[in-house]
């Protein structure tokens, strides 16, 4: 390209200057035209497609373009094969635990007979003295709050002739609590088809924290006495604990808001805030009244105090607390059930089966606990 001409240039400056007026378009055409650089022949572009070219930059964009390929497809395999080898491994443990399930059950059956129950038990080397499940809210596909309480009803009777005094069954939104009297009315019915009409049928106490139904005073009411697990009469005795969301971290944040406001108020002094006192104040929430003192001696083979659970079940395919009262487990025994049906993901629920409670038992029983000092 021809260096500018100064003539040419005072000439266009003075065109843009006076905003394309002094020159025409075929003038300013004319000026521009001598430095602008040649246009490609036909010559030069047929030698650039001609086949004498190195082979390197005939490929070099080939190559570009099979690199990416090849490694997407190489992702797609590796995450074909982890796919397909959780996939035969989650199966054949549905399977699996589907199979020992079946089997269990034809076994293992109560056909609605209490003695039944207690053959399956009898030879245990121990029972938990207070069982807490953890259960889901049904969808109305799978029958909703009836099939909820019926499956509550139906823990309650295996329960009972088991010889476990007391069971909390854990529902993370606390419908169960809405419905306590239907709920307390399905379940001595269900009891009454398992072991007869009263006297022959268990009594039946209904408690939740939080509510009318359970007094926060430490001498209960009339209504809610302690009542034996073997009365007089010797009839058996069964109380039912119904737990919620609202009874796990929402009462950790309220102690822990009481504590501190008695604390600034001068009402109780910090070191006298120790972790035993949390302990009695958190316990209580979930504590029944019963006929042993609070600071009397355990019974054998319990180690655990009052208001925690021995043995935690979870119908469910993983184990998710889902909001259960974190305290009250410390100790305590979790058992799962599994996945013996088609959902692994944690989100929906297993049928409750009197199998599962019962395996459940069985490694409550064999379990090794070491506690320390």
């Amino acid at each position: 390209m021809a260096p500018f001409n100064e003539t040419d240039t005072k000439v266009y400056r003075t065109d843009v200057a006076s905003g394309g007026q002094s020159l025409s378009a075929a003038e300013r055409e004319r000026l521009l035209k001598p430095y602008l650089p040649e246009a490609p022949s036909d010559t030069t572009t047929r030698n650039s497609h001609s086949p004498n070219r190195p082979a390197r930059q005939k490929t070099r964009g080939h190559k570009r373009r099979v690199r990416p390929f090849l490694k997407a497809k190489l992702h797609f395999l590796i995450f074909f094969l982890i796919q397909l080898i959780f996939g035969i491994h989650i199966r054949l443990r549905q399977i699996y635990n589907a199979t020992v399930y079946r089997v269990l059950g034809i076994r293992h059956y109560h056909h609605r007979t209490p003695e039944y129950i207690q053959r399956d038990v009898q030879n245990l080397d121990r029972i938990p003295e207070h069982l807490s499940v953890i259960l889901k809210f049904k969808t109305e596909e799978d029958g909703g709050l009836e099939a909820l309480m019926d499956e509550v009803a139906e823990l309650c009777a295996w329960s009972a002739a088991a010889g476990i005094p007391l069971l909390s069954i854990y529902e993370k939104s606390g419908m169960l609590k809405t419905y306590m009297t239907p709920l307390q009315e399905l379940v001595k019915q269900k009891l009454a088809s398992y072991f007869g009409p009263a006297p022959a049928a268990p009594s039946l106490r209904v408690f939740a924290p939080n509510h009318s139904s359970m007094t926060s005073s430490r001498t209960p009411s009339p209504q809610n006495q302690p009542m034996p697990t073997n009365g007089t009469d010797g009839r058996p005795h069964l109380d039912l604990l119904l737990l919620s969301a609202t009874d796990g971290r929402d009462t950790l944040v309220d102690l822990t808001r009481t504590l501190a406001e008695m604390a600034q108020a001068h009402k109780i002094l910090p070191k006298d805030i120790t972790s035993n006192l949390i302990n009695t104040e958190i316990s209580a929430t979930t504590a029944i009244p019963s006929s042993r003192p609070q600071d009397g001696p355990k019974p054998p083979g319990k180690q655990v105090d009052a208001g925690e659970p021995d043995l935690v079940i979870v119908f469910g395919p993983i184990v998710k607390l889902d909001g259960y009262p974190p305290w009250q487990i410390r100790l305590s025994e979790i058992y799962c059930v599994g996945d013996s049906g088609g959902d692994v993901s944690g989100s929906g629920s297993t049928r409750v089966e009197y199998q599962a409670f019962l395996r459940a038992l069985w490694k409550y029983a064999g379990a090794e606990f070491r506690y320390g000092r």
